[in-house]
């Protein structure tokens, strides 16, 4: 089934030789390899001038791969088509280093009055108290915490625990 309206994609020689040195020299990601080769086969002008279809068949891709293409060319140009865009608006994560470090000296100190061990609510708790964070989640201060060396409840500093000594073994005789 063919689109309704292809867009046609009409590459400058400068254009055409950096696609070209693109797909030909250097270690180049898969996908930027492959929307080059994509952009150089579907060229209005170019010597090769494929359908969608015959493109998809030749590198082994769909015809909406194809298609997406030739559009994202068309509308935001060569360089946004062959980089790949970095997602807007993801925070990957929810504490930098020094909030993480904040975070593991609360959980190391004496825990509130009234109360055994931090828990992981009253940890995102105070972590909103001292204005870390504006807010945090429970289960972010565990991931965060499960991450480290740190425990909630054990004496130790966090340094690895002493072993006891055992018996050596016996000394062969000879």
């Amino acid at each position: 089934m063919a689109p309704a309206s292809k867009v046609v994609v009409t590459l400058t020689g400068e254009q055409r030789s950096a696609l070209i040195r693109l797909v030909h020299t250097g270690t180049h990601p898969g996908a930027m390899r492959r929307r080059a080769q994509i952009l150089l086969k579907a060229d209005a002008d170019g010597p090769d001038a494929w359908t969608d279809e015959e493109i998809a068949e030749h590198l082994e891709t769909s015809r909406m791969t194809v298609q997406r293409v030739r559009q994202q060319f068309a509308a935001e140009g060569l360089d946004a088509t062959l980089h790949r865009k970095k997602p807007t608006g993801r925070q990957y994560r929810k504490l930098d280093g020094r909030q993480e470090a904040e975070l593991v000296a609360l959980a190391c100190s004496e825990p509130p009055a009234g109360h055994a061990r931090w828990t992981m609510t009253l940890l995102a708790g105070r972590l909103v108290e001292l204005e870390v964070v504006e807010a945090i989640a429970p289960s972010t201060v565990w991931r965060t915490l499960q991450k480290t060396s740190s425990s909630r409840g054990s004496s130790s500093s966090g340094s690895s625990r002493r072993r006891p000594a055992g018996r050596s073994p016996p000394r062969w005789r000879t």
